[in-house]
């Protein structure tokens, strides 16, 4: 990750050696509400965060690039940012609303729309493209339903996602 705030300058990344969104701090979390609190706790022990690796490719003022990975059926809420952004799906699939997405499709979202959706069978791999180097994280799935079905899906996918490995980039043709 590039964070020098000189001019940008030809840079050579790595996914394994960038850091994680988190340890990064490029994104924050806006309040949640405090109703869904206790049970986002639930979701939070039972191992919602060893379903989804971001890490931080390249980032400098005005852009960014994070690589993203979710196993299967990651739970992600209704959310929005307040940065657009521009998403590539690279292997796997992710279901966003009627829509079925593979590898070498795409989606834009514009700074502030709510969107969700739902990792294939074999997860998803992605890039997140913004004109920003920083962004909020703002959920929207304020309603207890969608967080016990979380919570349901989490401590189910904890063997699955124990093992599971990137999708695999399959040949065009």
């Amino acid at each position: 990750m590039n964070d020098d705030d000189s001019a940008a300058r030809f840079t050579i990344f790595r996914r394994e050696d960038s850091p994680s969104l988190a340890e990064a701090g490029l994104m924050s979390f806006e309040p949640f509400k405090d109703s869904i609190l206790p049970i986002l706790d639930q979701v939070q022990e039972a191992g919602v965060f060893a379903g989804e690796d971001a890490r931080v490719l390249f980032a400098i003022p005005g852009f960014s690039l994070v690589h993203v990975w979710f196993k299967p059926g990651y739970p992600l809420p209704l959310h929005s940012h307040d940065a657009d952004c521009l998403y590539y799906i690279i292997a796997g699939s992710i279901r966003m609303g009627s829509q079925d997405l593979g590898p070498r499709t795409g989606f834009f979202v514009p700074a502030n729309v709510p969107y969700a959706y739902t990792p294939g069978p074999d997860g998803v791999e992605l890039l997140e493209f913004r004109h920003s180097v920083s962004f909020n994280f703002m959920n929207h799935a304020n309603g207890l339903a969608f967080w016990q079905k979380a919570l349901e899906t989490v401590k189910a996918a904890q063997p699955t996602w124990d093992k599971a490995q990137m999708p695999a980039l399959q040949p065009e043709g």
